[in-house]
Order: C-alpha cells, then structure tokens, then sequence
C-alpha cells in the first residue's frame, strides 16, 4: 500500500488511547509540512569513533563531515579537562552525553531514587559546562524496581520537573531512552516516552529513539518518529539484526525511519551506537555514506 507522503495510517495506540473492548476504525490523519526542512546531522559515540586519543577521534570525524561527539556519561569528570582541550578550534561539537546516572528514578528504594537524582545532576552540571546539549538516561533496566508499571510511571511523572529544571539551567535536556523488552519492563515505544514527556510538561524533558531498540518494539519507525513529534530530540544508530555498524548486517534499511524525521522537520541529532564486523575506520565512512543515501531516498 502507498503512503501519501503528508498522511500516514494510524490506530488509536498511536494517540495513547488503547481500547481492549472495542475495535477502533483505522484514520487516515493529514500532517501540516514542518516549519523547518529535516536535516541530517551526524555524530558518534566515543567507543565506536576510530581514533587511540579523544584527539585523534575528533580528528575523524571532523575530517569525514560528522557534527557532533558522544562522549559517555559514566567517566565524565575524569575526562572533562582532556575534552575541553580537544575541541578548542574545532567546528566538531560535544553533542549529547549517554548515560552516567547510578541507581534508578523510579526504584522502590527511596534512598537509590535520591542517588539516582543527585549523579543526574553532577552528569547534567559537567556535560553542559562542556557545551554539550543533551543527557541520555533510562529510567530503569532489569531488576532496578519493584514498581508496578502504573506506580512506575507515576513516579517518574512526578520527579522528572525537577531534572527538566536542573537541565534547563546548564543548557541541557534530560533524554528518556525506550529499549527493547529485553533490557527494560518499562518505557519501550517512542510514542511512550513522548506521553511521559507531555504529562511532565517541562521543556527540560524530552524522548529519544533508537533504531535497534526499535526493530523490536515498533510496528513503524515512520509512525514511531511522528508519535515523538515535538518531544524527539536524539536518534541512537545501529544495524537491524546484531546492533553492528548500520549496512553491516544485509538489508539495512531506515528510509521508513527517515521519512518520519522528515515529516516532522528534525533537526537533532544521529548518533552512532553500535560495534562493528569490519575495520573500523572504513566501517563508519561505509555507514555515513549509507545513511545518507537513505536520507536523499527518504
């Protein structure tokens, strides 16, 4: 079936109303063009960059057309003098950090919770004195709560105000991160993250999304980037079937993806997170260059 390129079919999940009772009509919905044209920008993670120092990967990515660098949030502090030396003179800049926070936000353990809020908010602190624009964070993995999923999110409803405040005042945004069912119960569609995001209604917190994670939760990743909408600010990158480098594993495919982000004008960022099969090096200019083919087919 063809698809208008301003319309998308669509089914009441998509809006966060599920009924179990009664079947609701398929509706076709028409989408205003974006204010602003999607764009491409690239970045990379600081393992999948090639490259012995954080100098050398700058080096890389610079000279192959990547905009931004993802450091990790977990060793942050150690390298943060090391970073700001690196990116003098550069057009390269730190883009979104992944990670870093110890315990979790919704955990059935009040002293963890309060753990959890004080690492995201030293991670927050450092990350936007570096001129980094985003924290990517996952509210909770395997065995981390014993939270139901309804007091689970009720929760994270209520203490995530004062993370989108904290990250506002450095210049950041708090991103939540859904993963696929085998890394989390909690938080693993797009158009989930995106409720949560306007339940909390704070510009400080937004949503994510992640092509391998995907690949196993949503039915479109068209309709999965649409349902983010306004809140969507990163796009994690890897190959479909073994979260390699993307064109690594056969039929590698994120037009239908792209399409989405085109629809909603994005302007954020696409950042490579994944291994590798191959030589480094020539695995990620294979892989931009595929990316970018895909986003002109899109």
């Amino acid at each position: 079936m063809n698809l208008n390129r301003r319309k998308f079919l669509t089914v009441s999940a998509l809006a966060g109303i599920v009924s179990a009772t009664t079947p609701r009509p398929v509706q076709a919905v028409t989408l205003p063009d974006p204010s602003t044209k999607a764009r491409l920008r690239l970045s990379c993670q600081d393992t999948v960059a090639p490259g012995k120092t954080i100098a050398e990967k700058l080096d890389f990515l610079e000279a192959n057309g990547f905009e931004a660098f993802e450091p990790h949030g977990k060793n942050l502090l150690e390298i943060a003098d090391e970073l700001q030396k690196a990116m003098q003179g550069r057009k390269i800049k730190i883009g979104v950090i992944c990670g870093g926070m110890q315990g979790s936000l919704i955990s059935d353990d009040e002293a963890v919770r309060s753990k959890a809020m004080d690492s995201i908010k030293e991670v927050l602190t450092a990350a936007g004195a570096l001129g980094a624009t985003g924290m990517v964070m996952v509210p909770a993995r395997p065995n981390q709560t014993k939270l139901e999923h309804w007091e689970a999110r009720e929760l994270l409803v209520k203490v995530l105000p004062e993370i989108g405040e904290h990250a506002q005042k450095v210049g950041m945004h708090m991103l939540l991160e859904p993963l696929n069912r085998k890394e989390c119960h909690f938080l693993r569609q797009v158009a989930d993250g995106a409720a949560i995001c306007r339940d909390v209604n704070h510009p400080g917190i937004r949503v994510m999304g992640d092509f391998w994670h995907m690949t196993f939760e949503e039915t479109s990743d068209m309709a999965a980037f649409v349902a983010g909408g306004k809140y969507l600010r990163h796009v994690h990158m890897a190959s479909r079937k073994s979260r390699k480098m993307p064109g690594e594993d056969a039929g590698d495919n994120y037009v239908d993806g792209f399409k989405g982000l085109k629809l909603i004008g994005y302007q954020d960022l696409v950042s490579f997170e994944c291994g590798l099969k191959g030589d480094r090096s020539k695995a990620l200019i294979a892989a931009a260059k595929l990316l970018r083919e895909q986003w002109e087919a899109a």
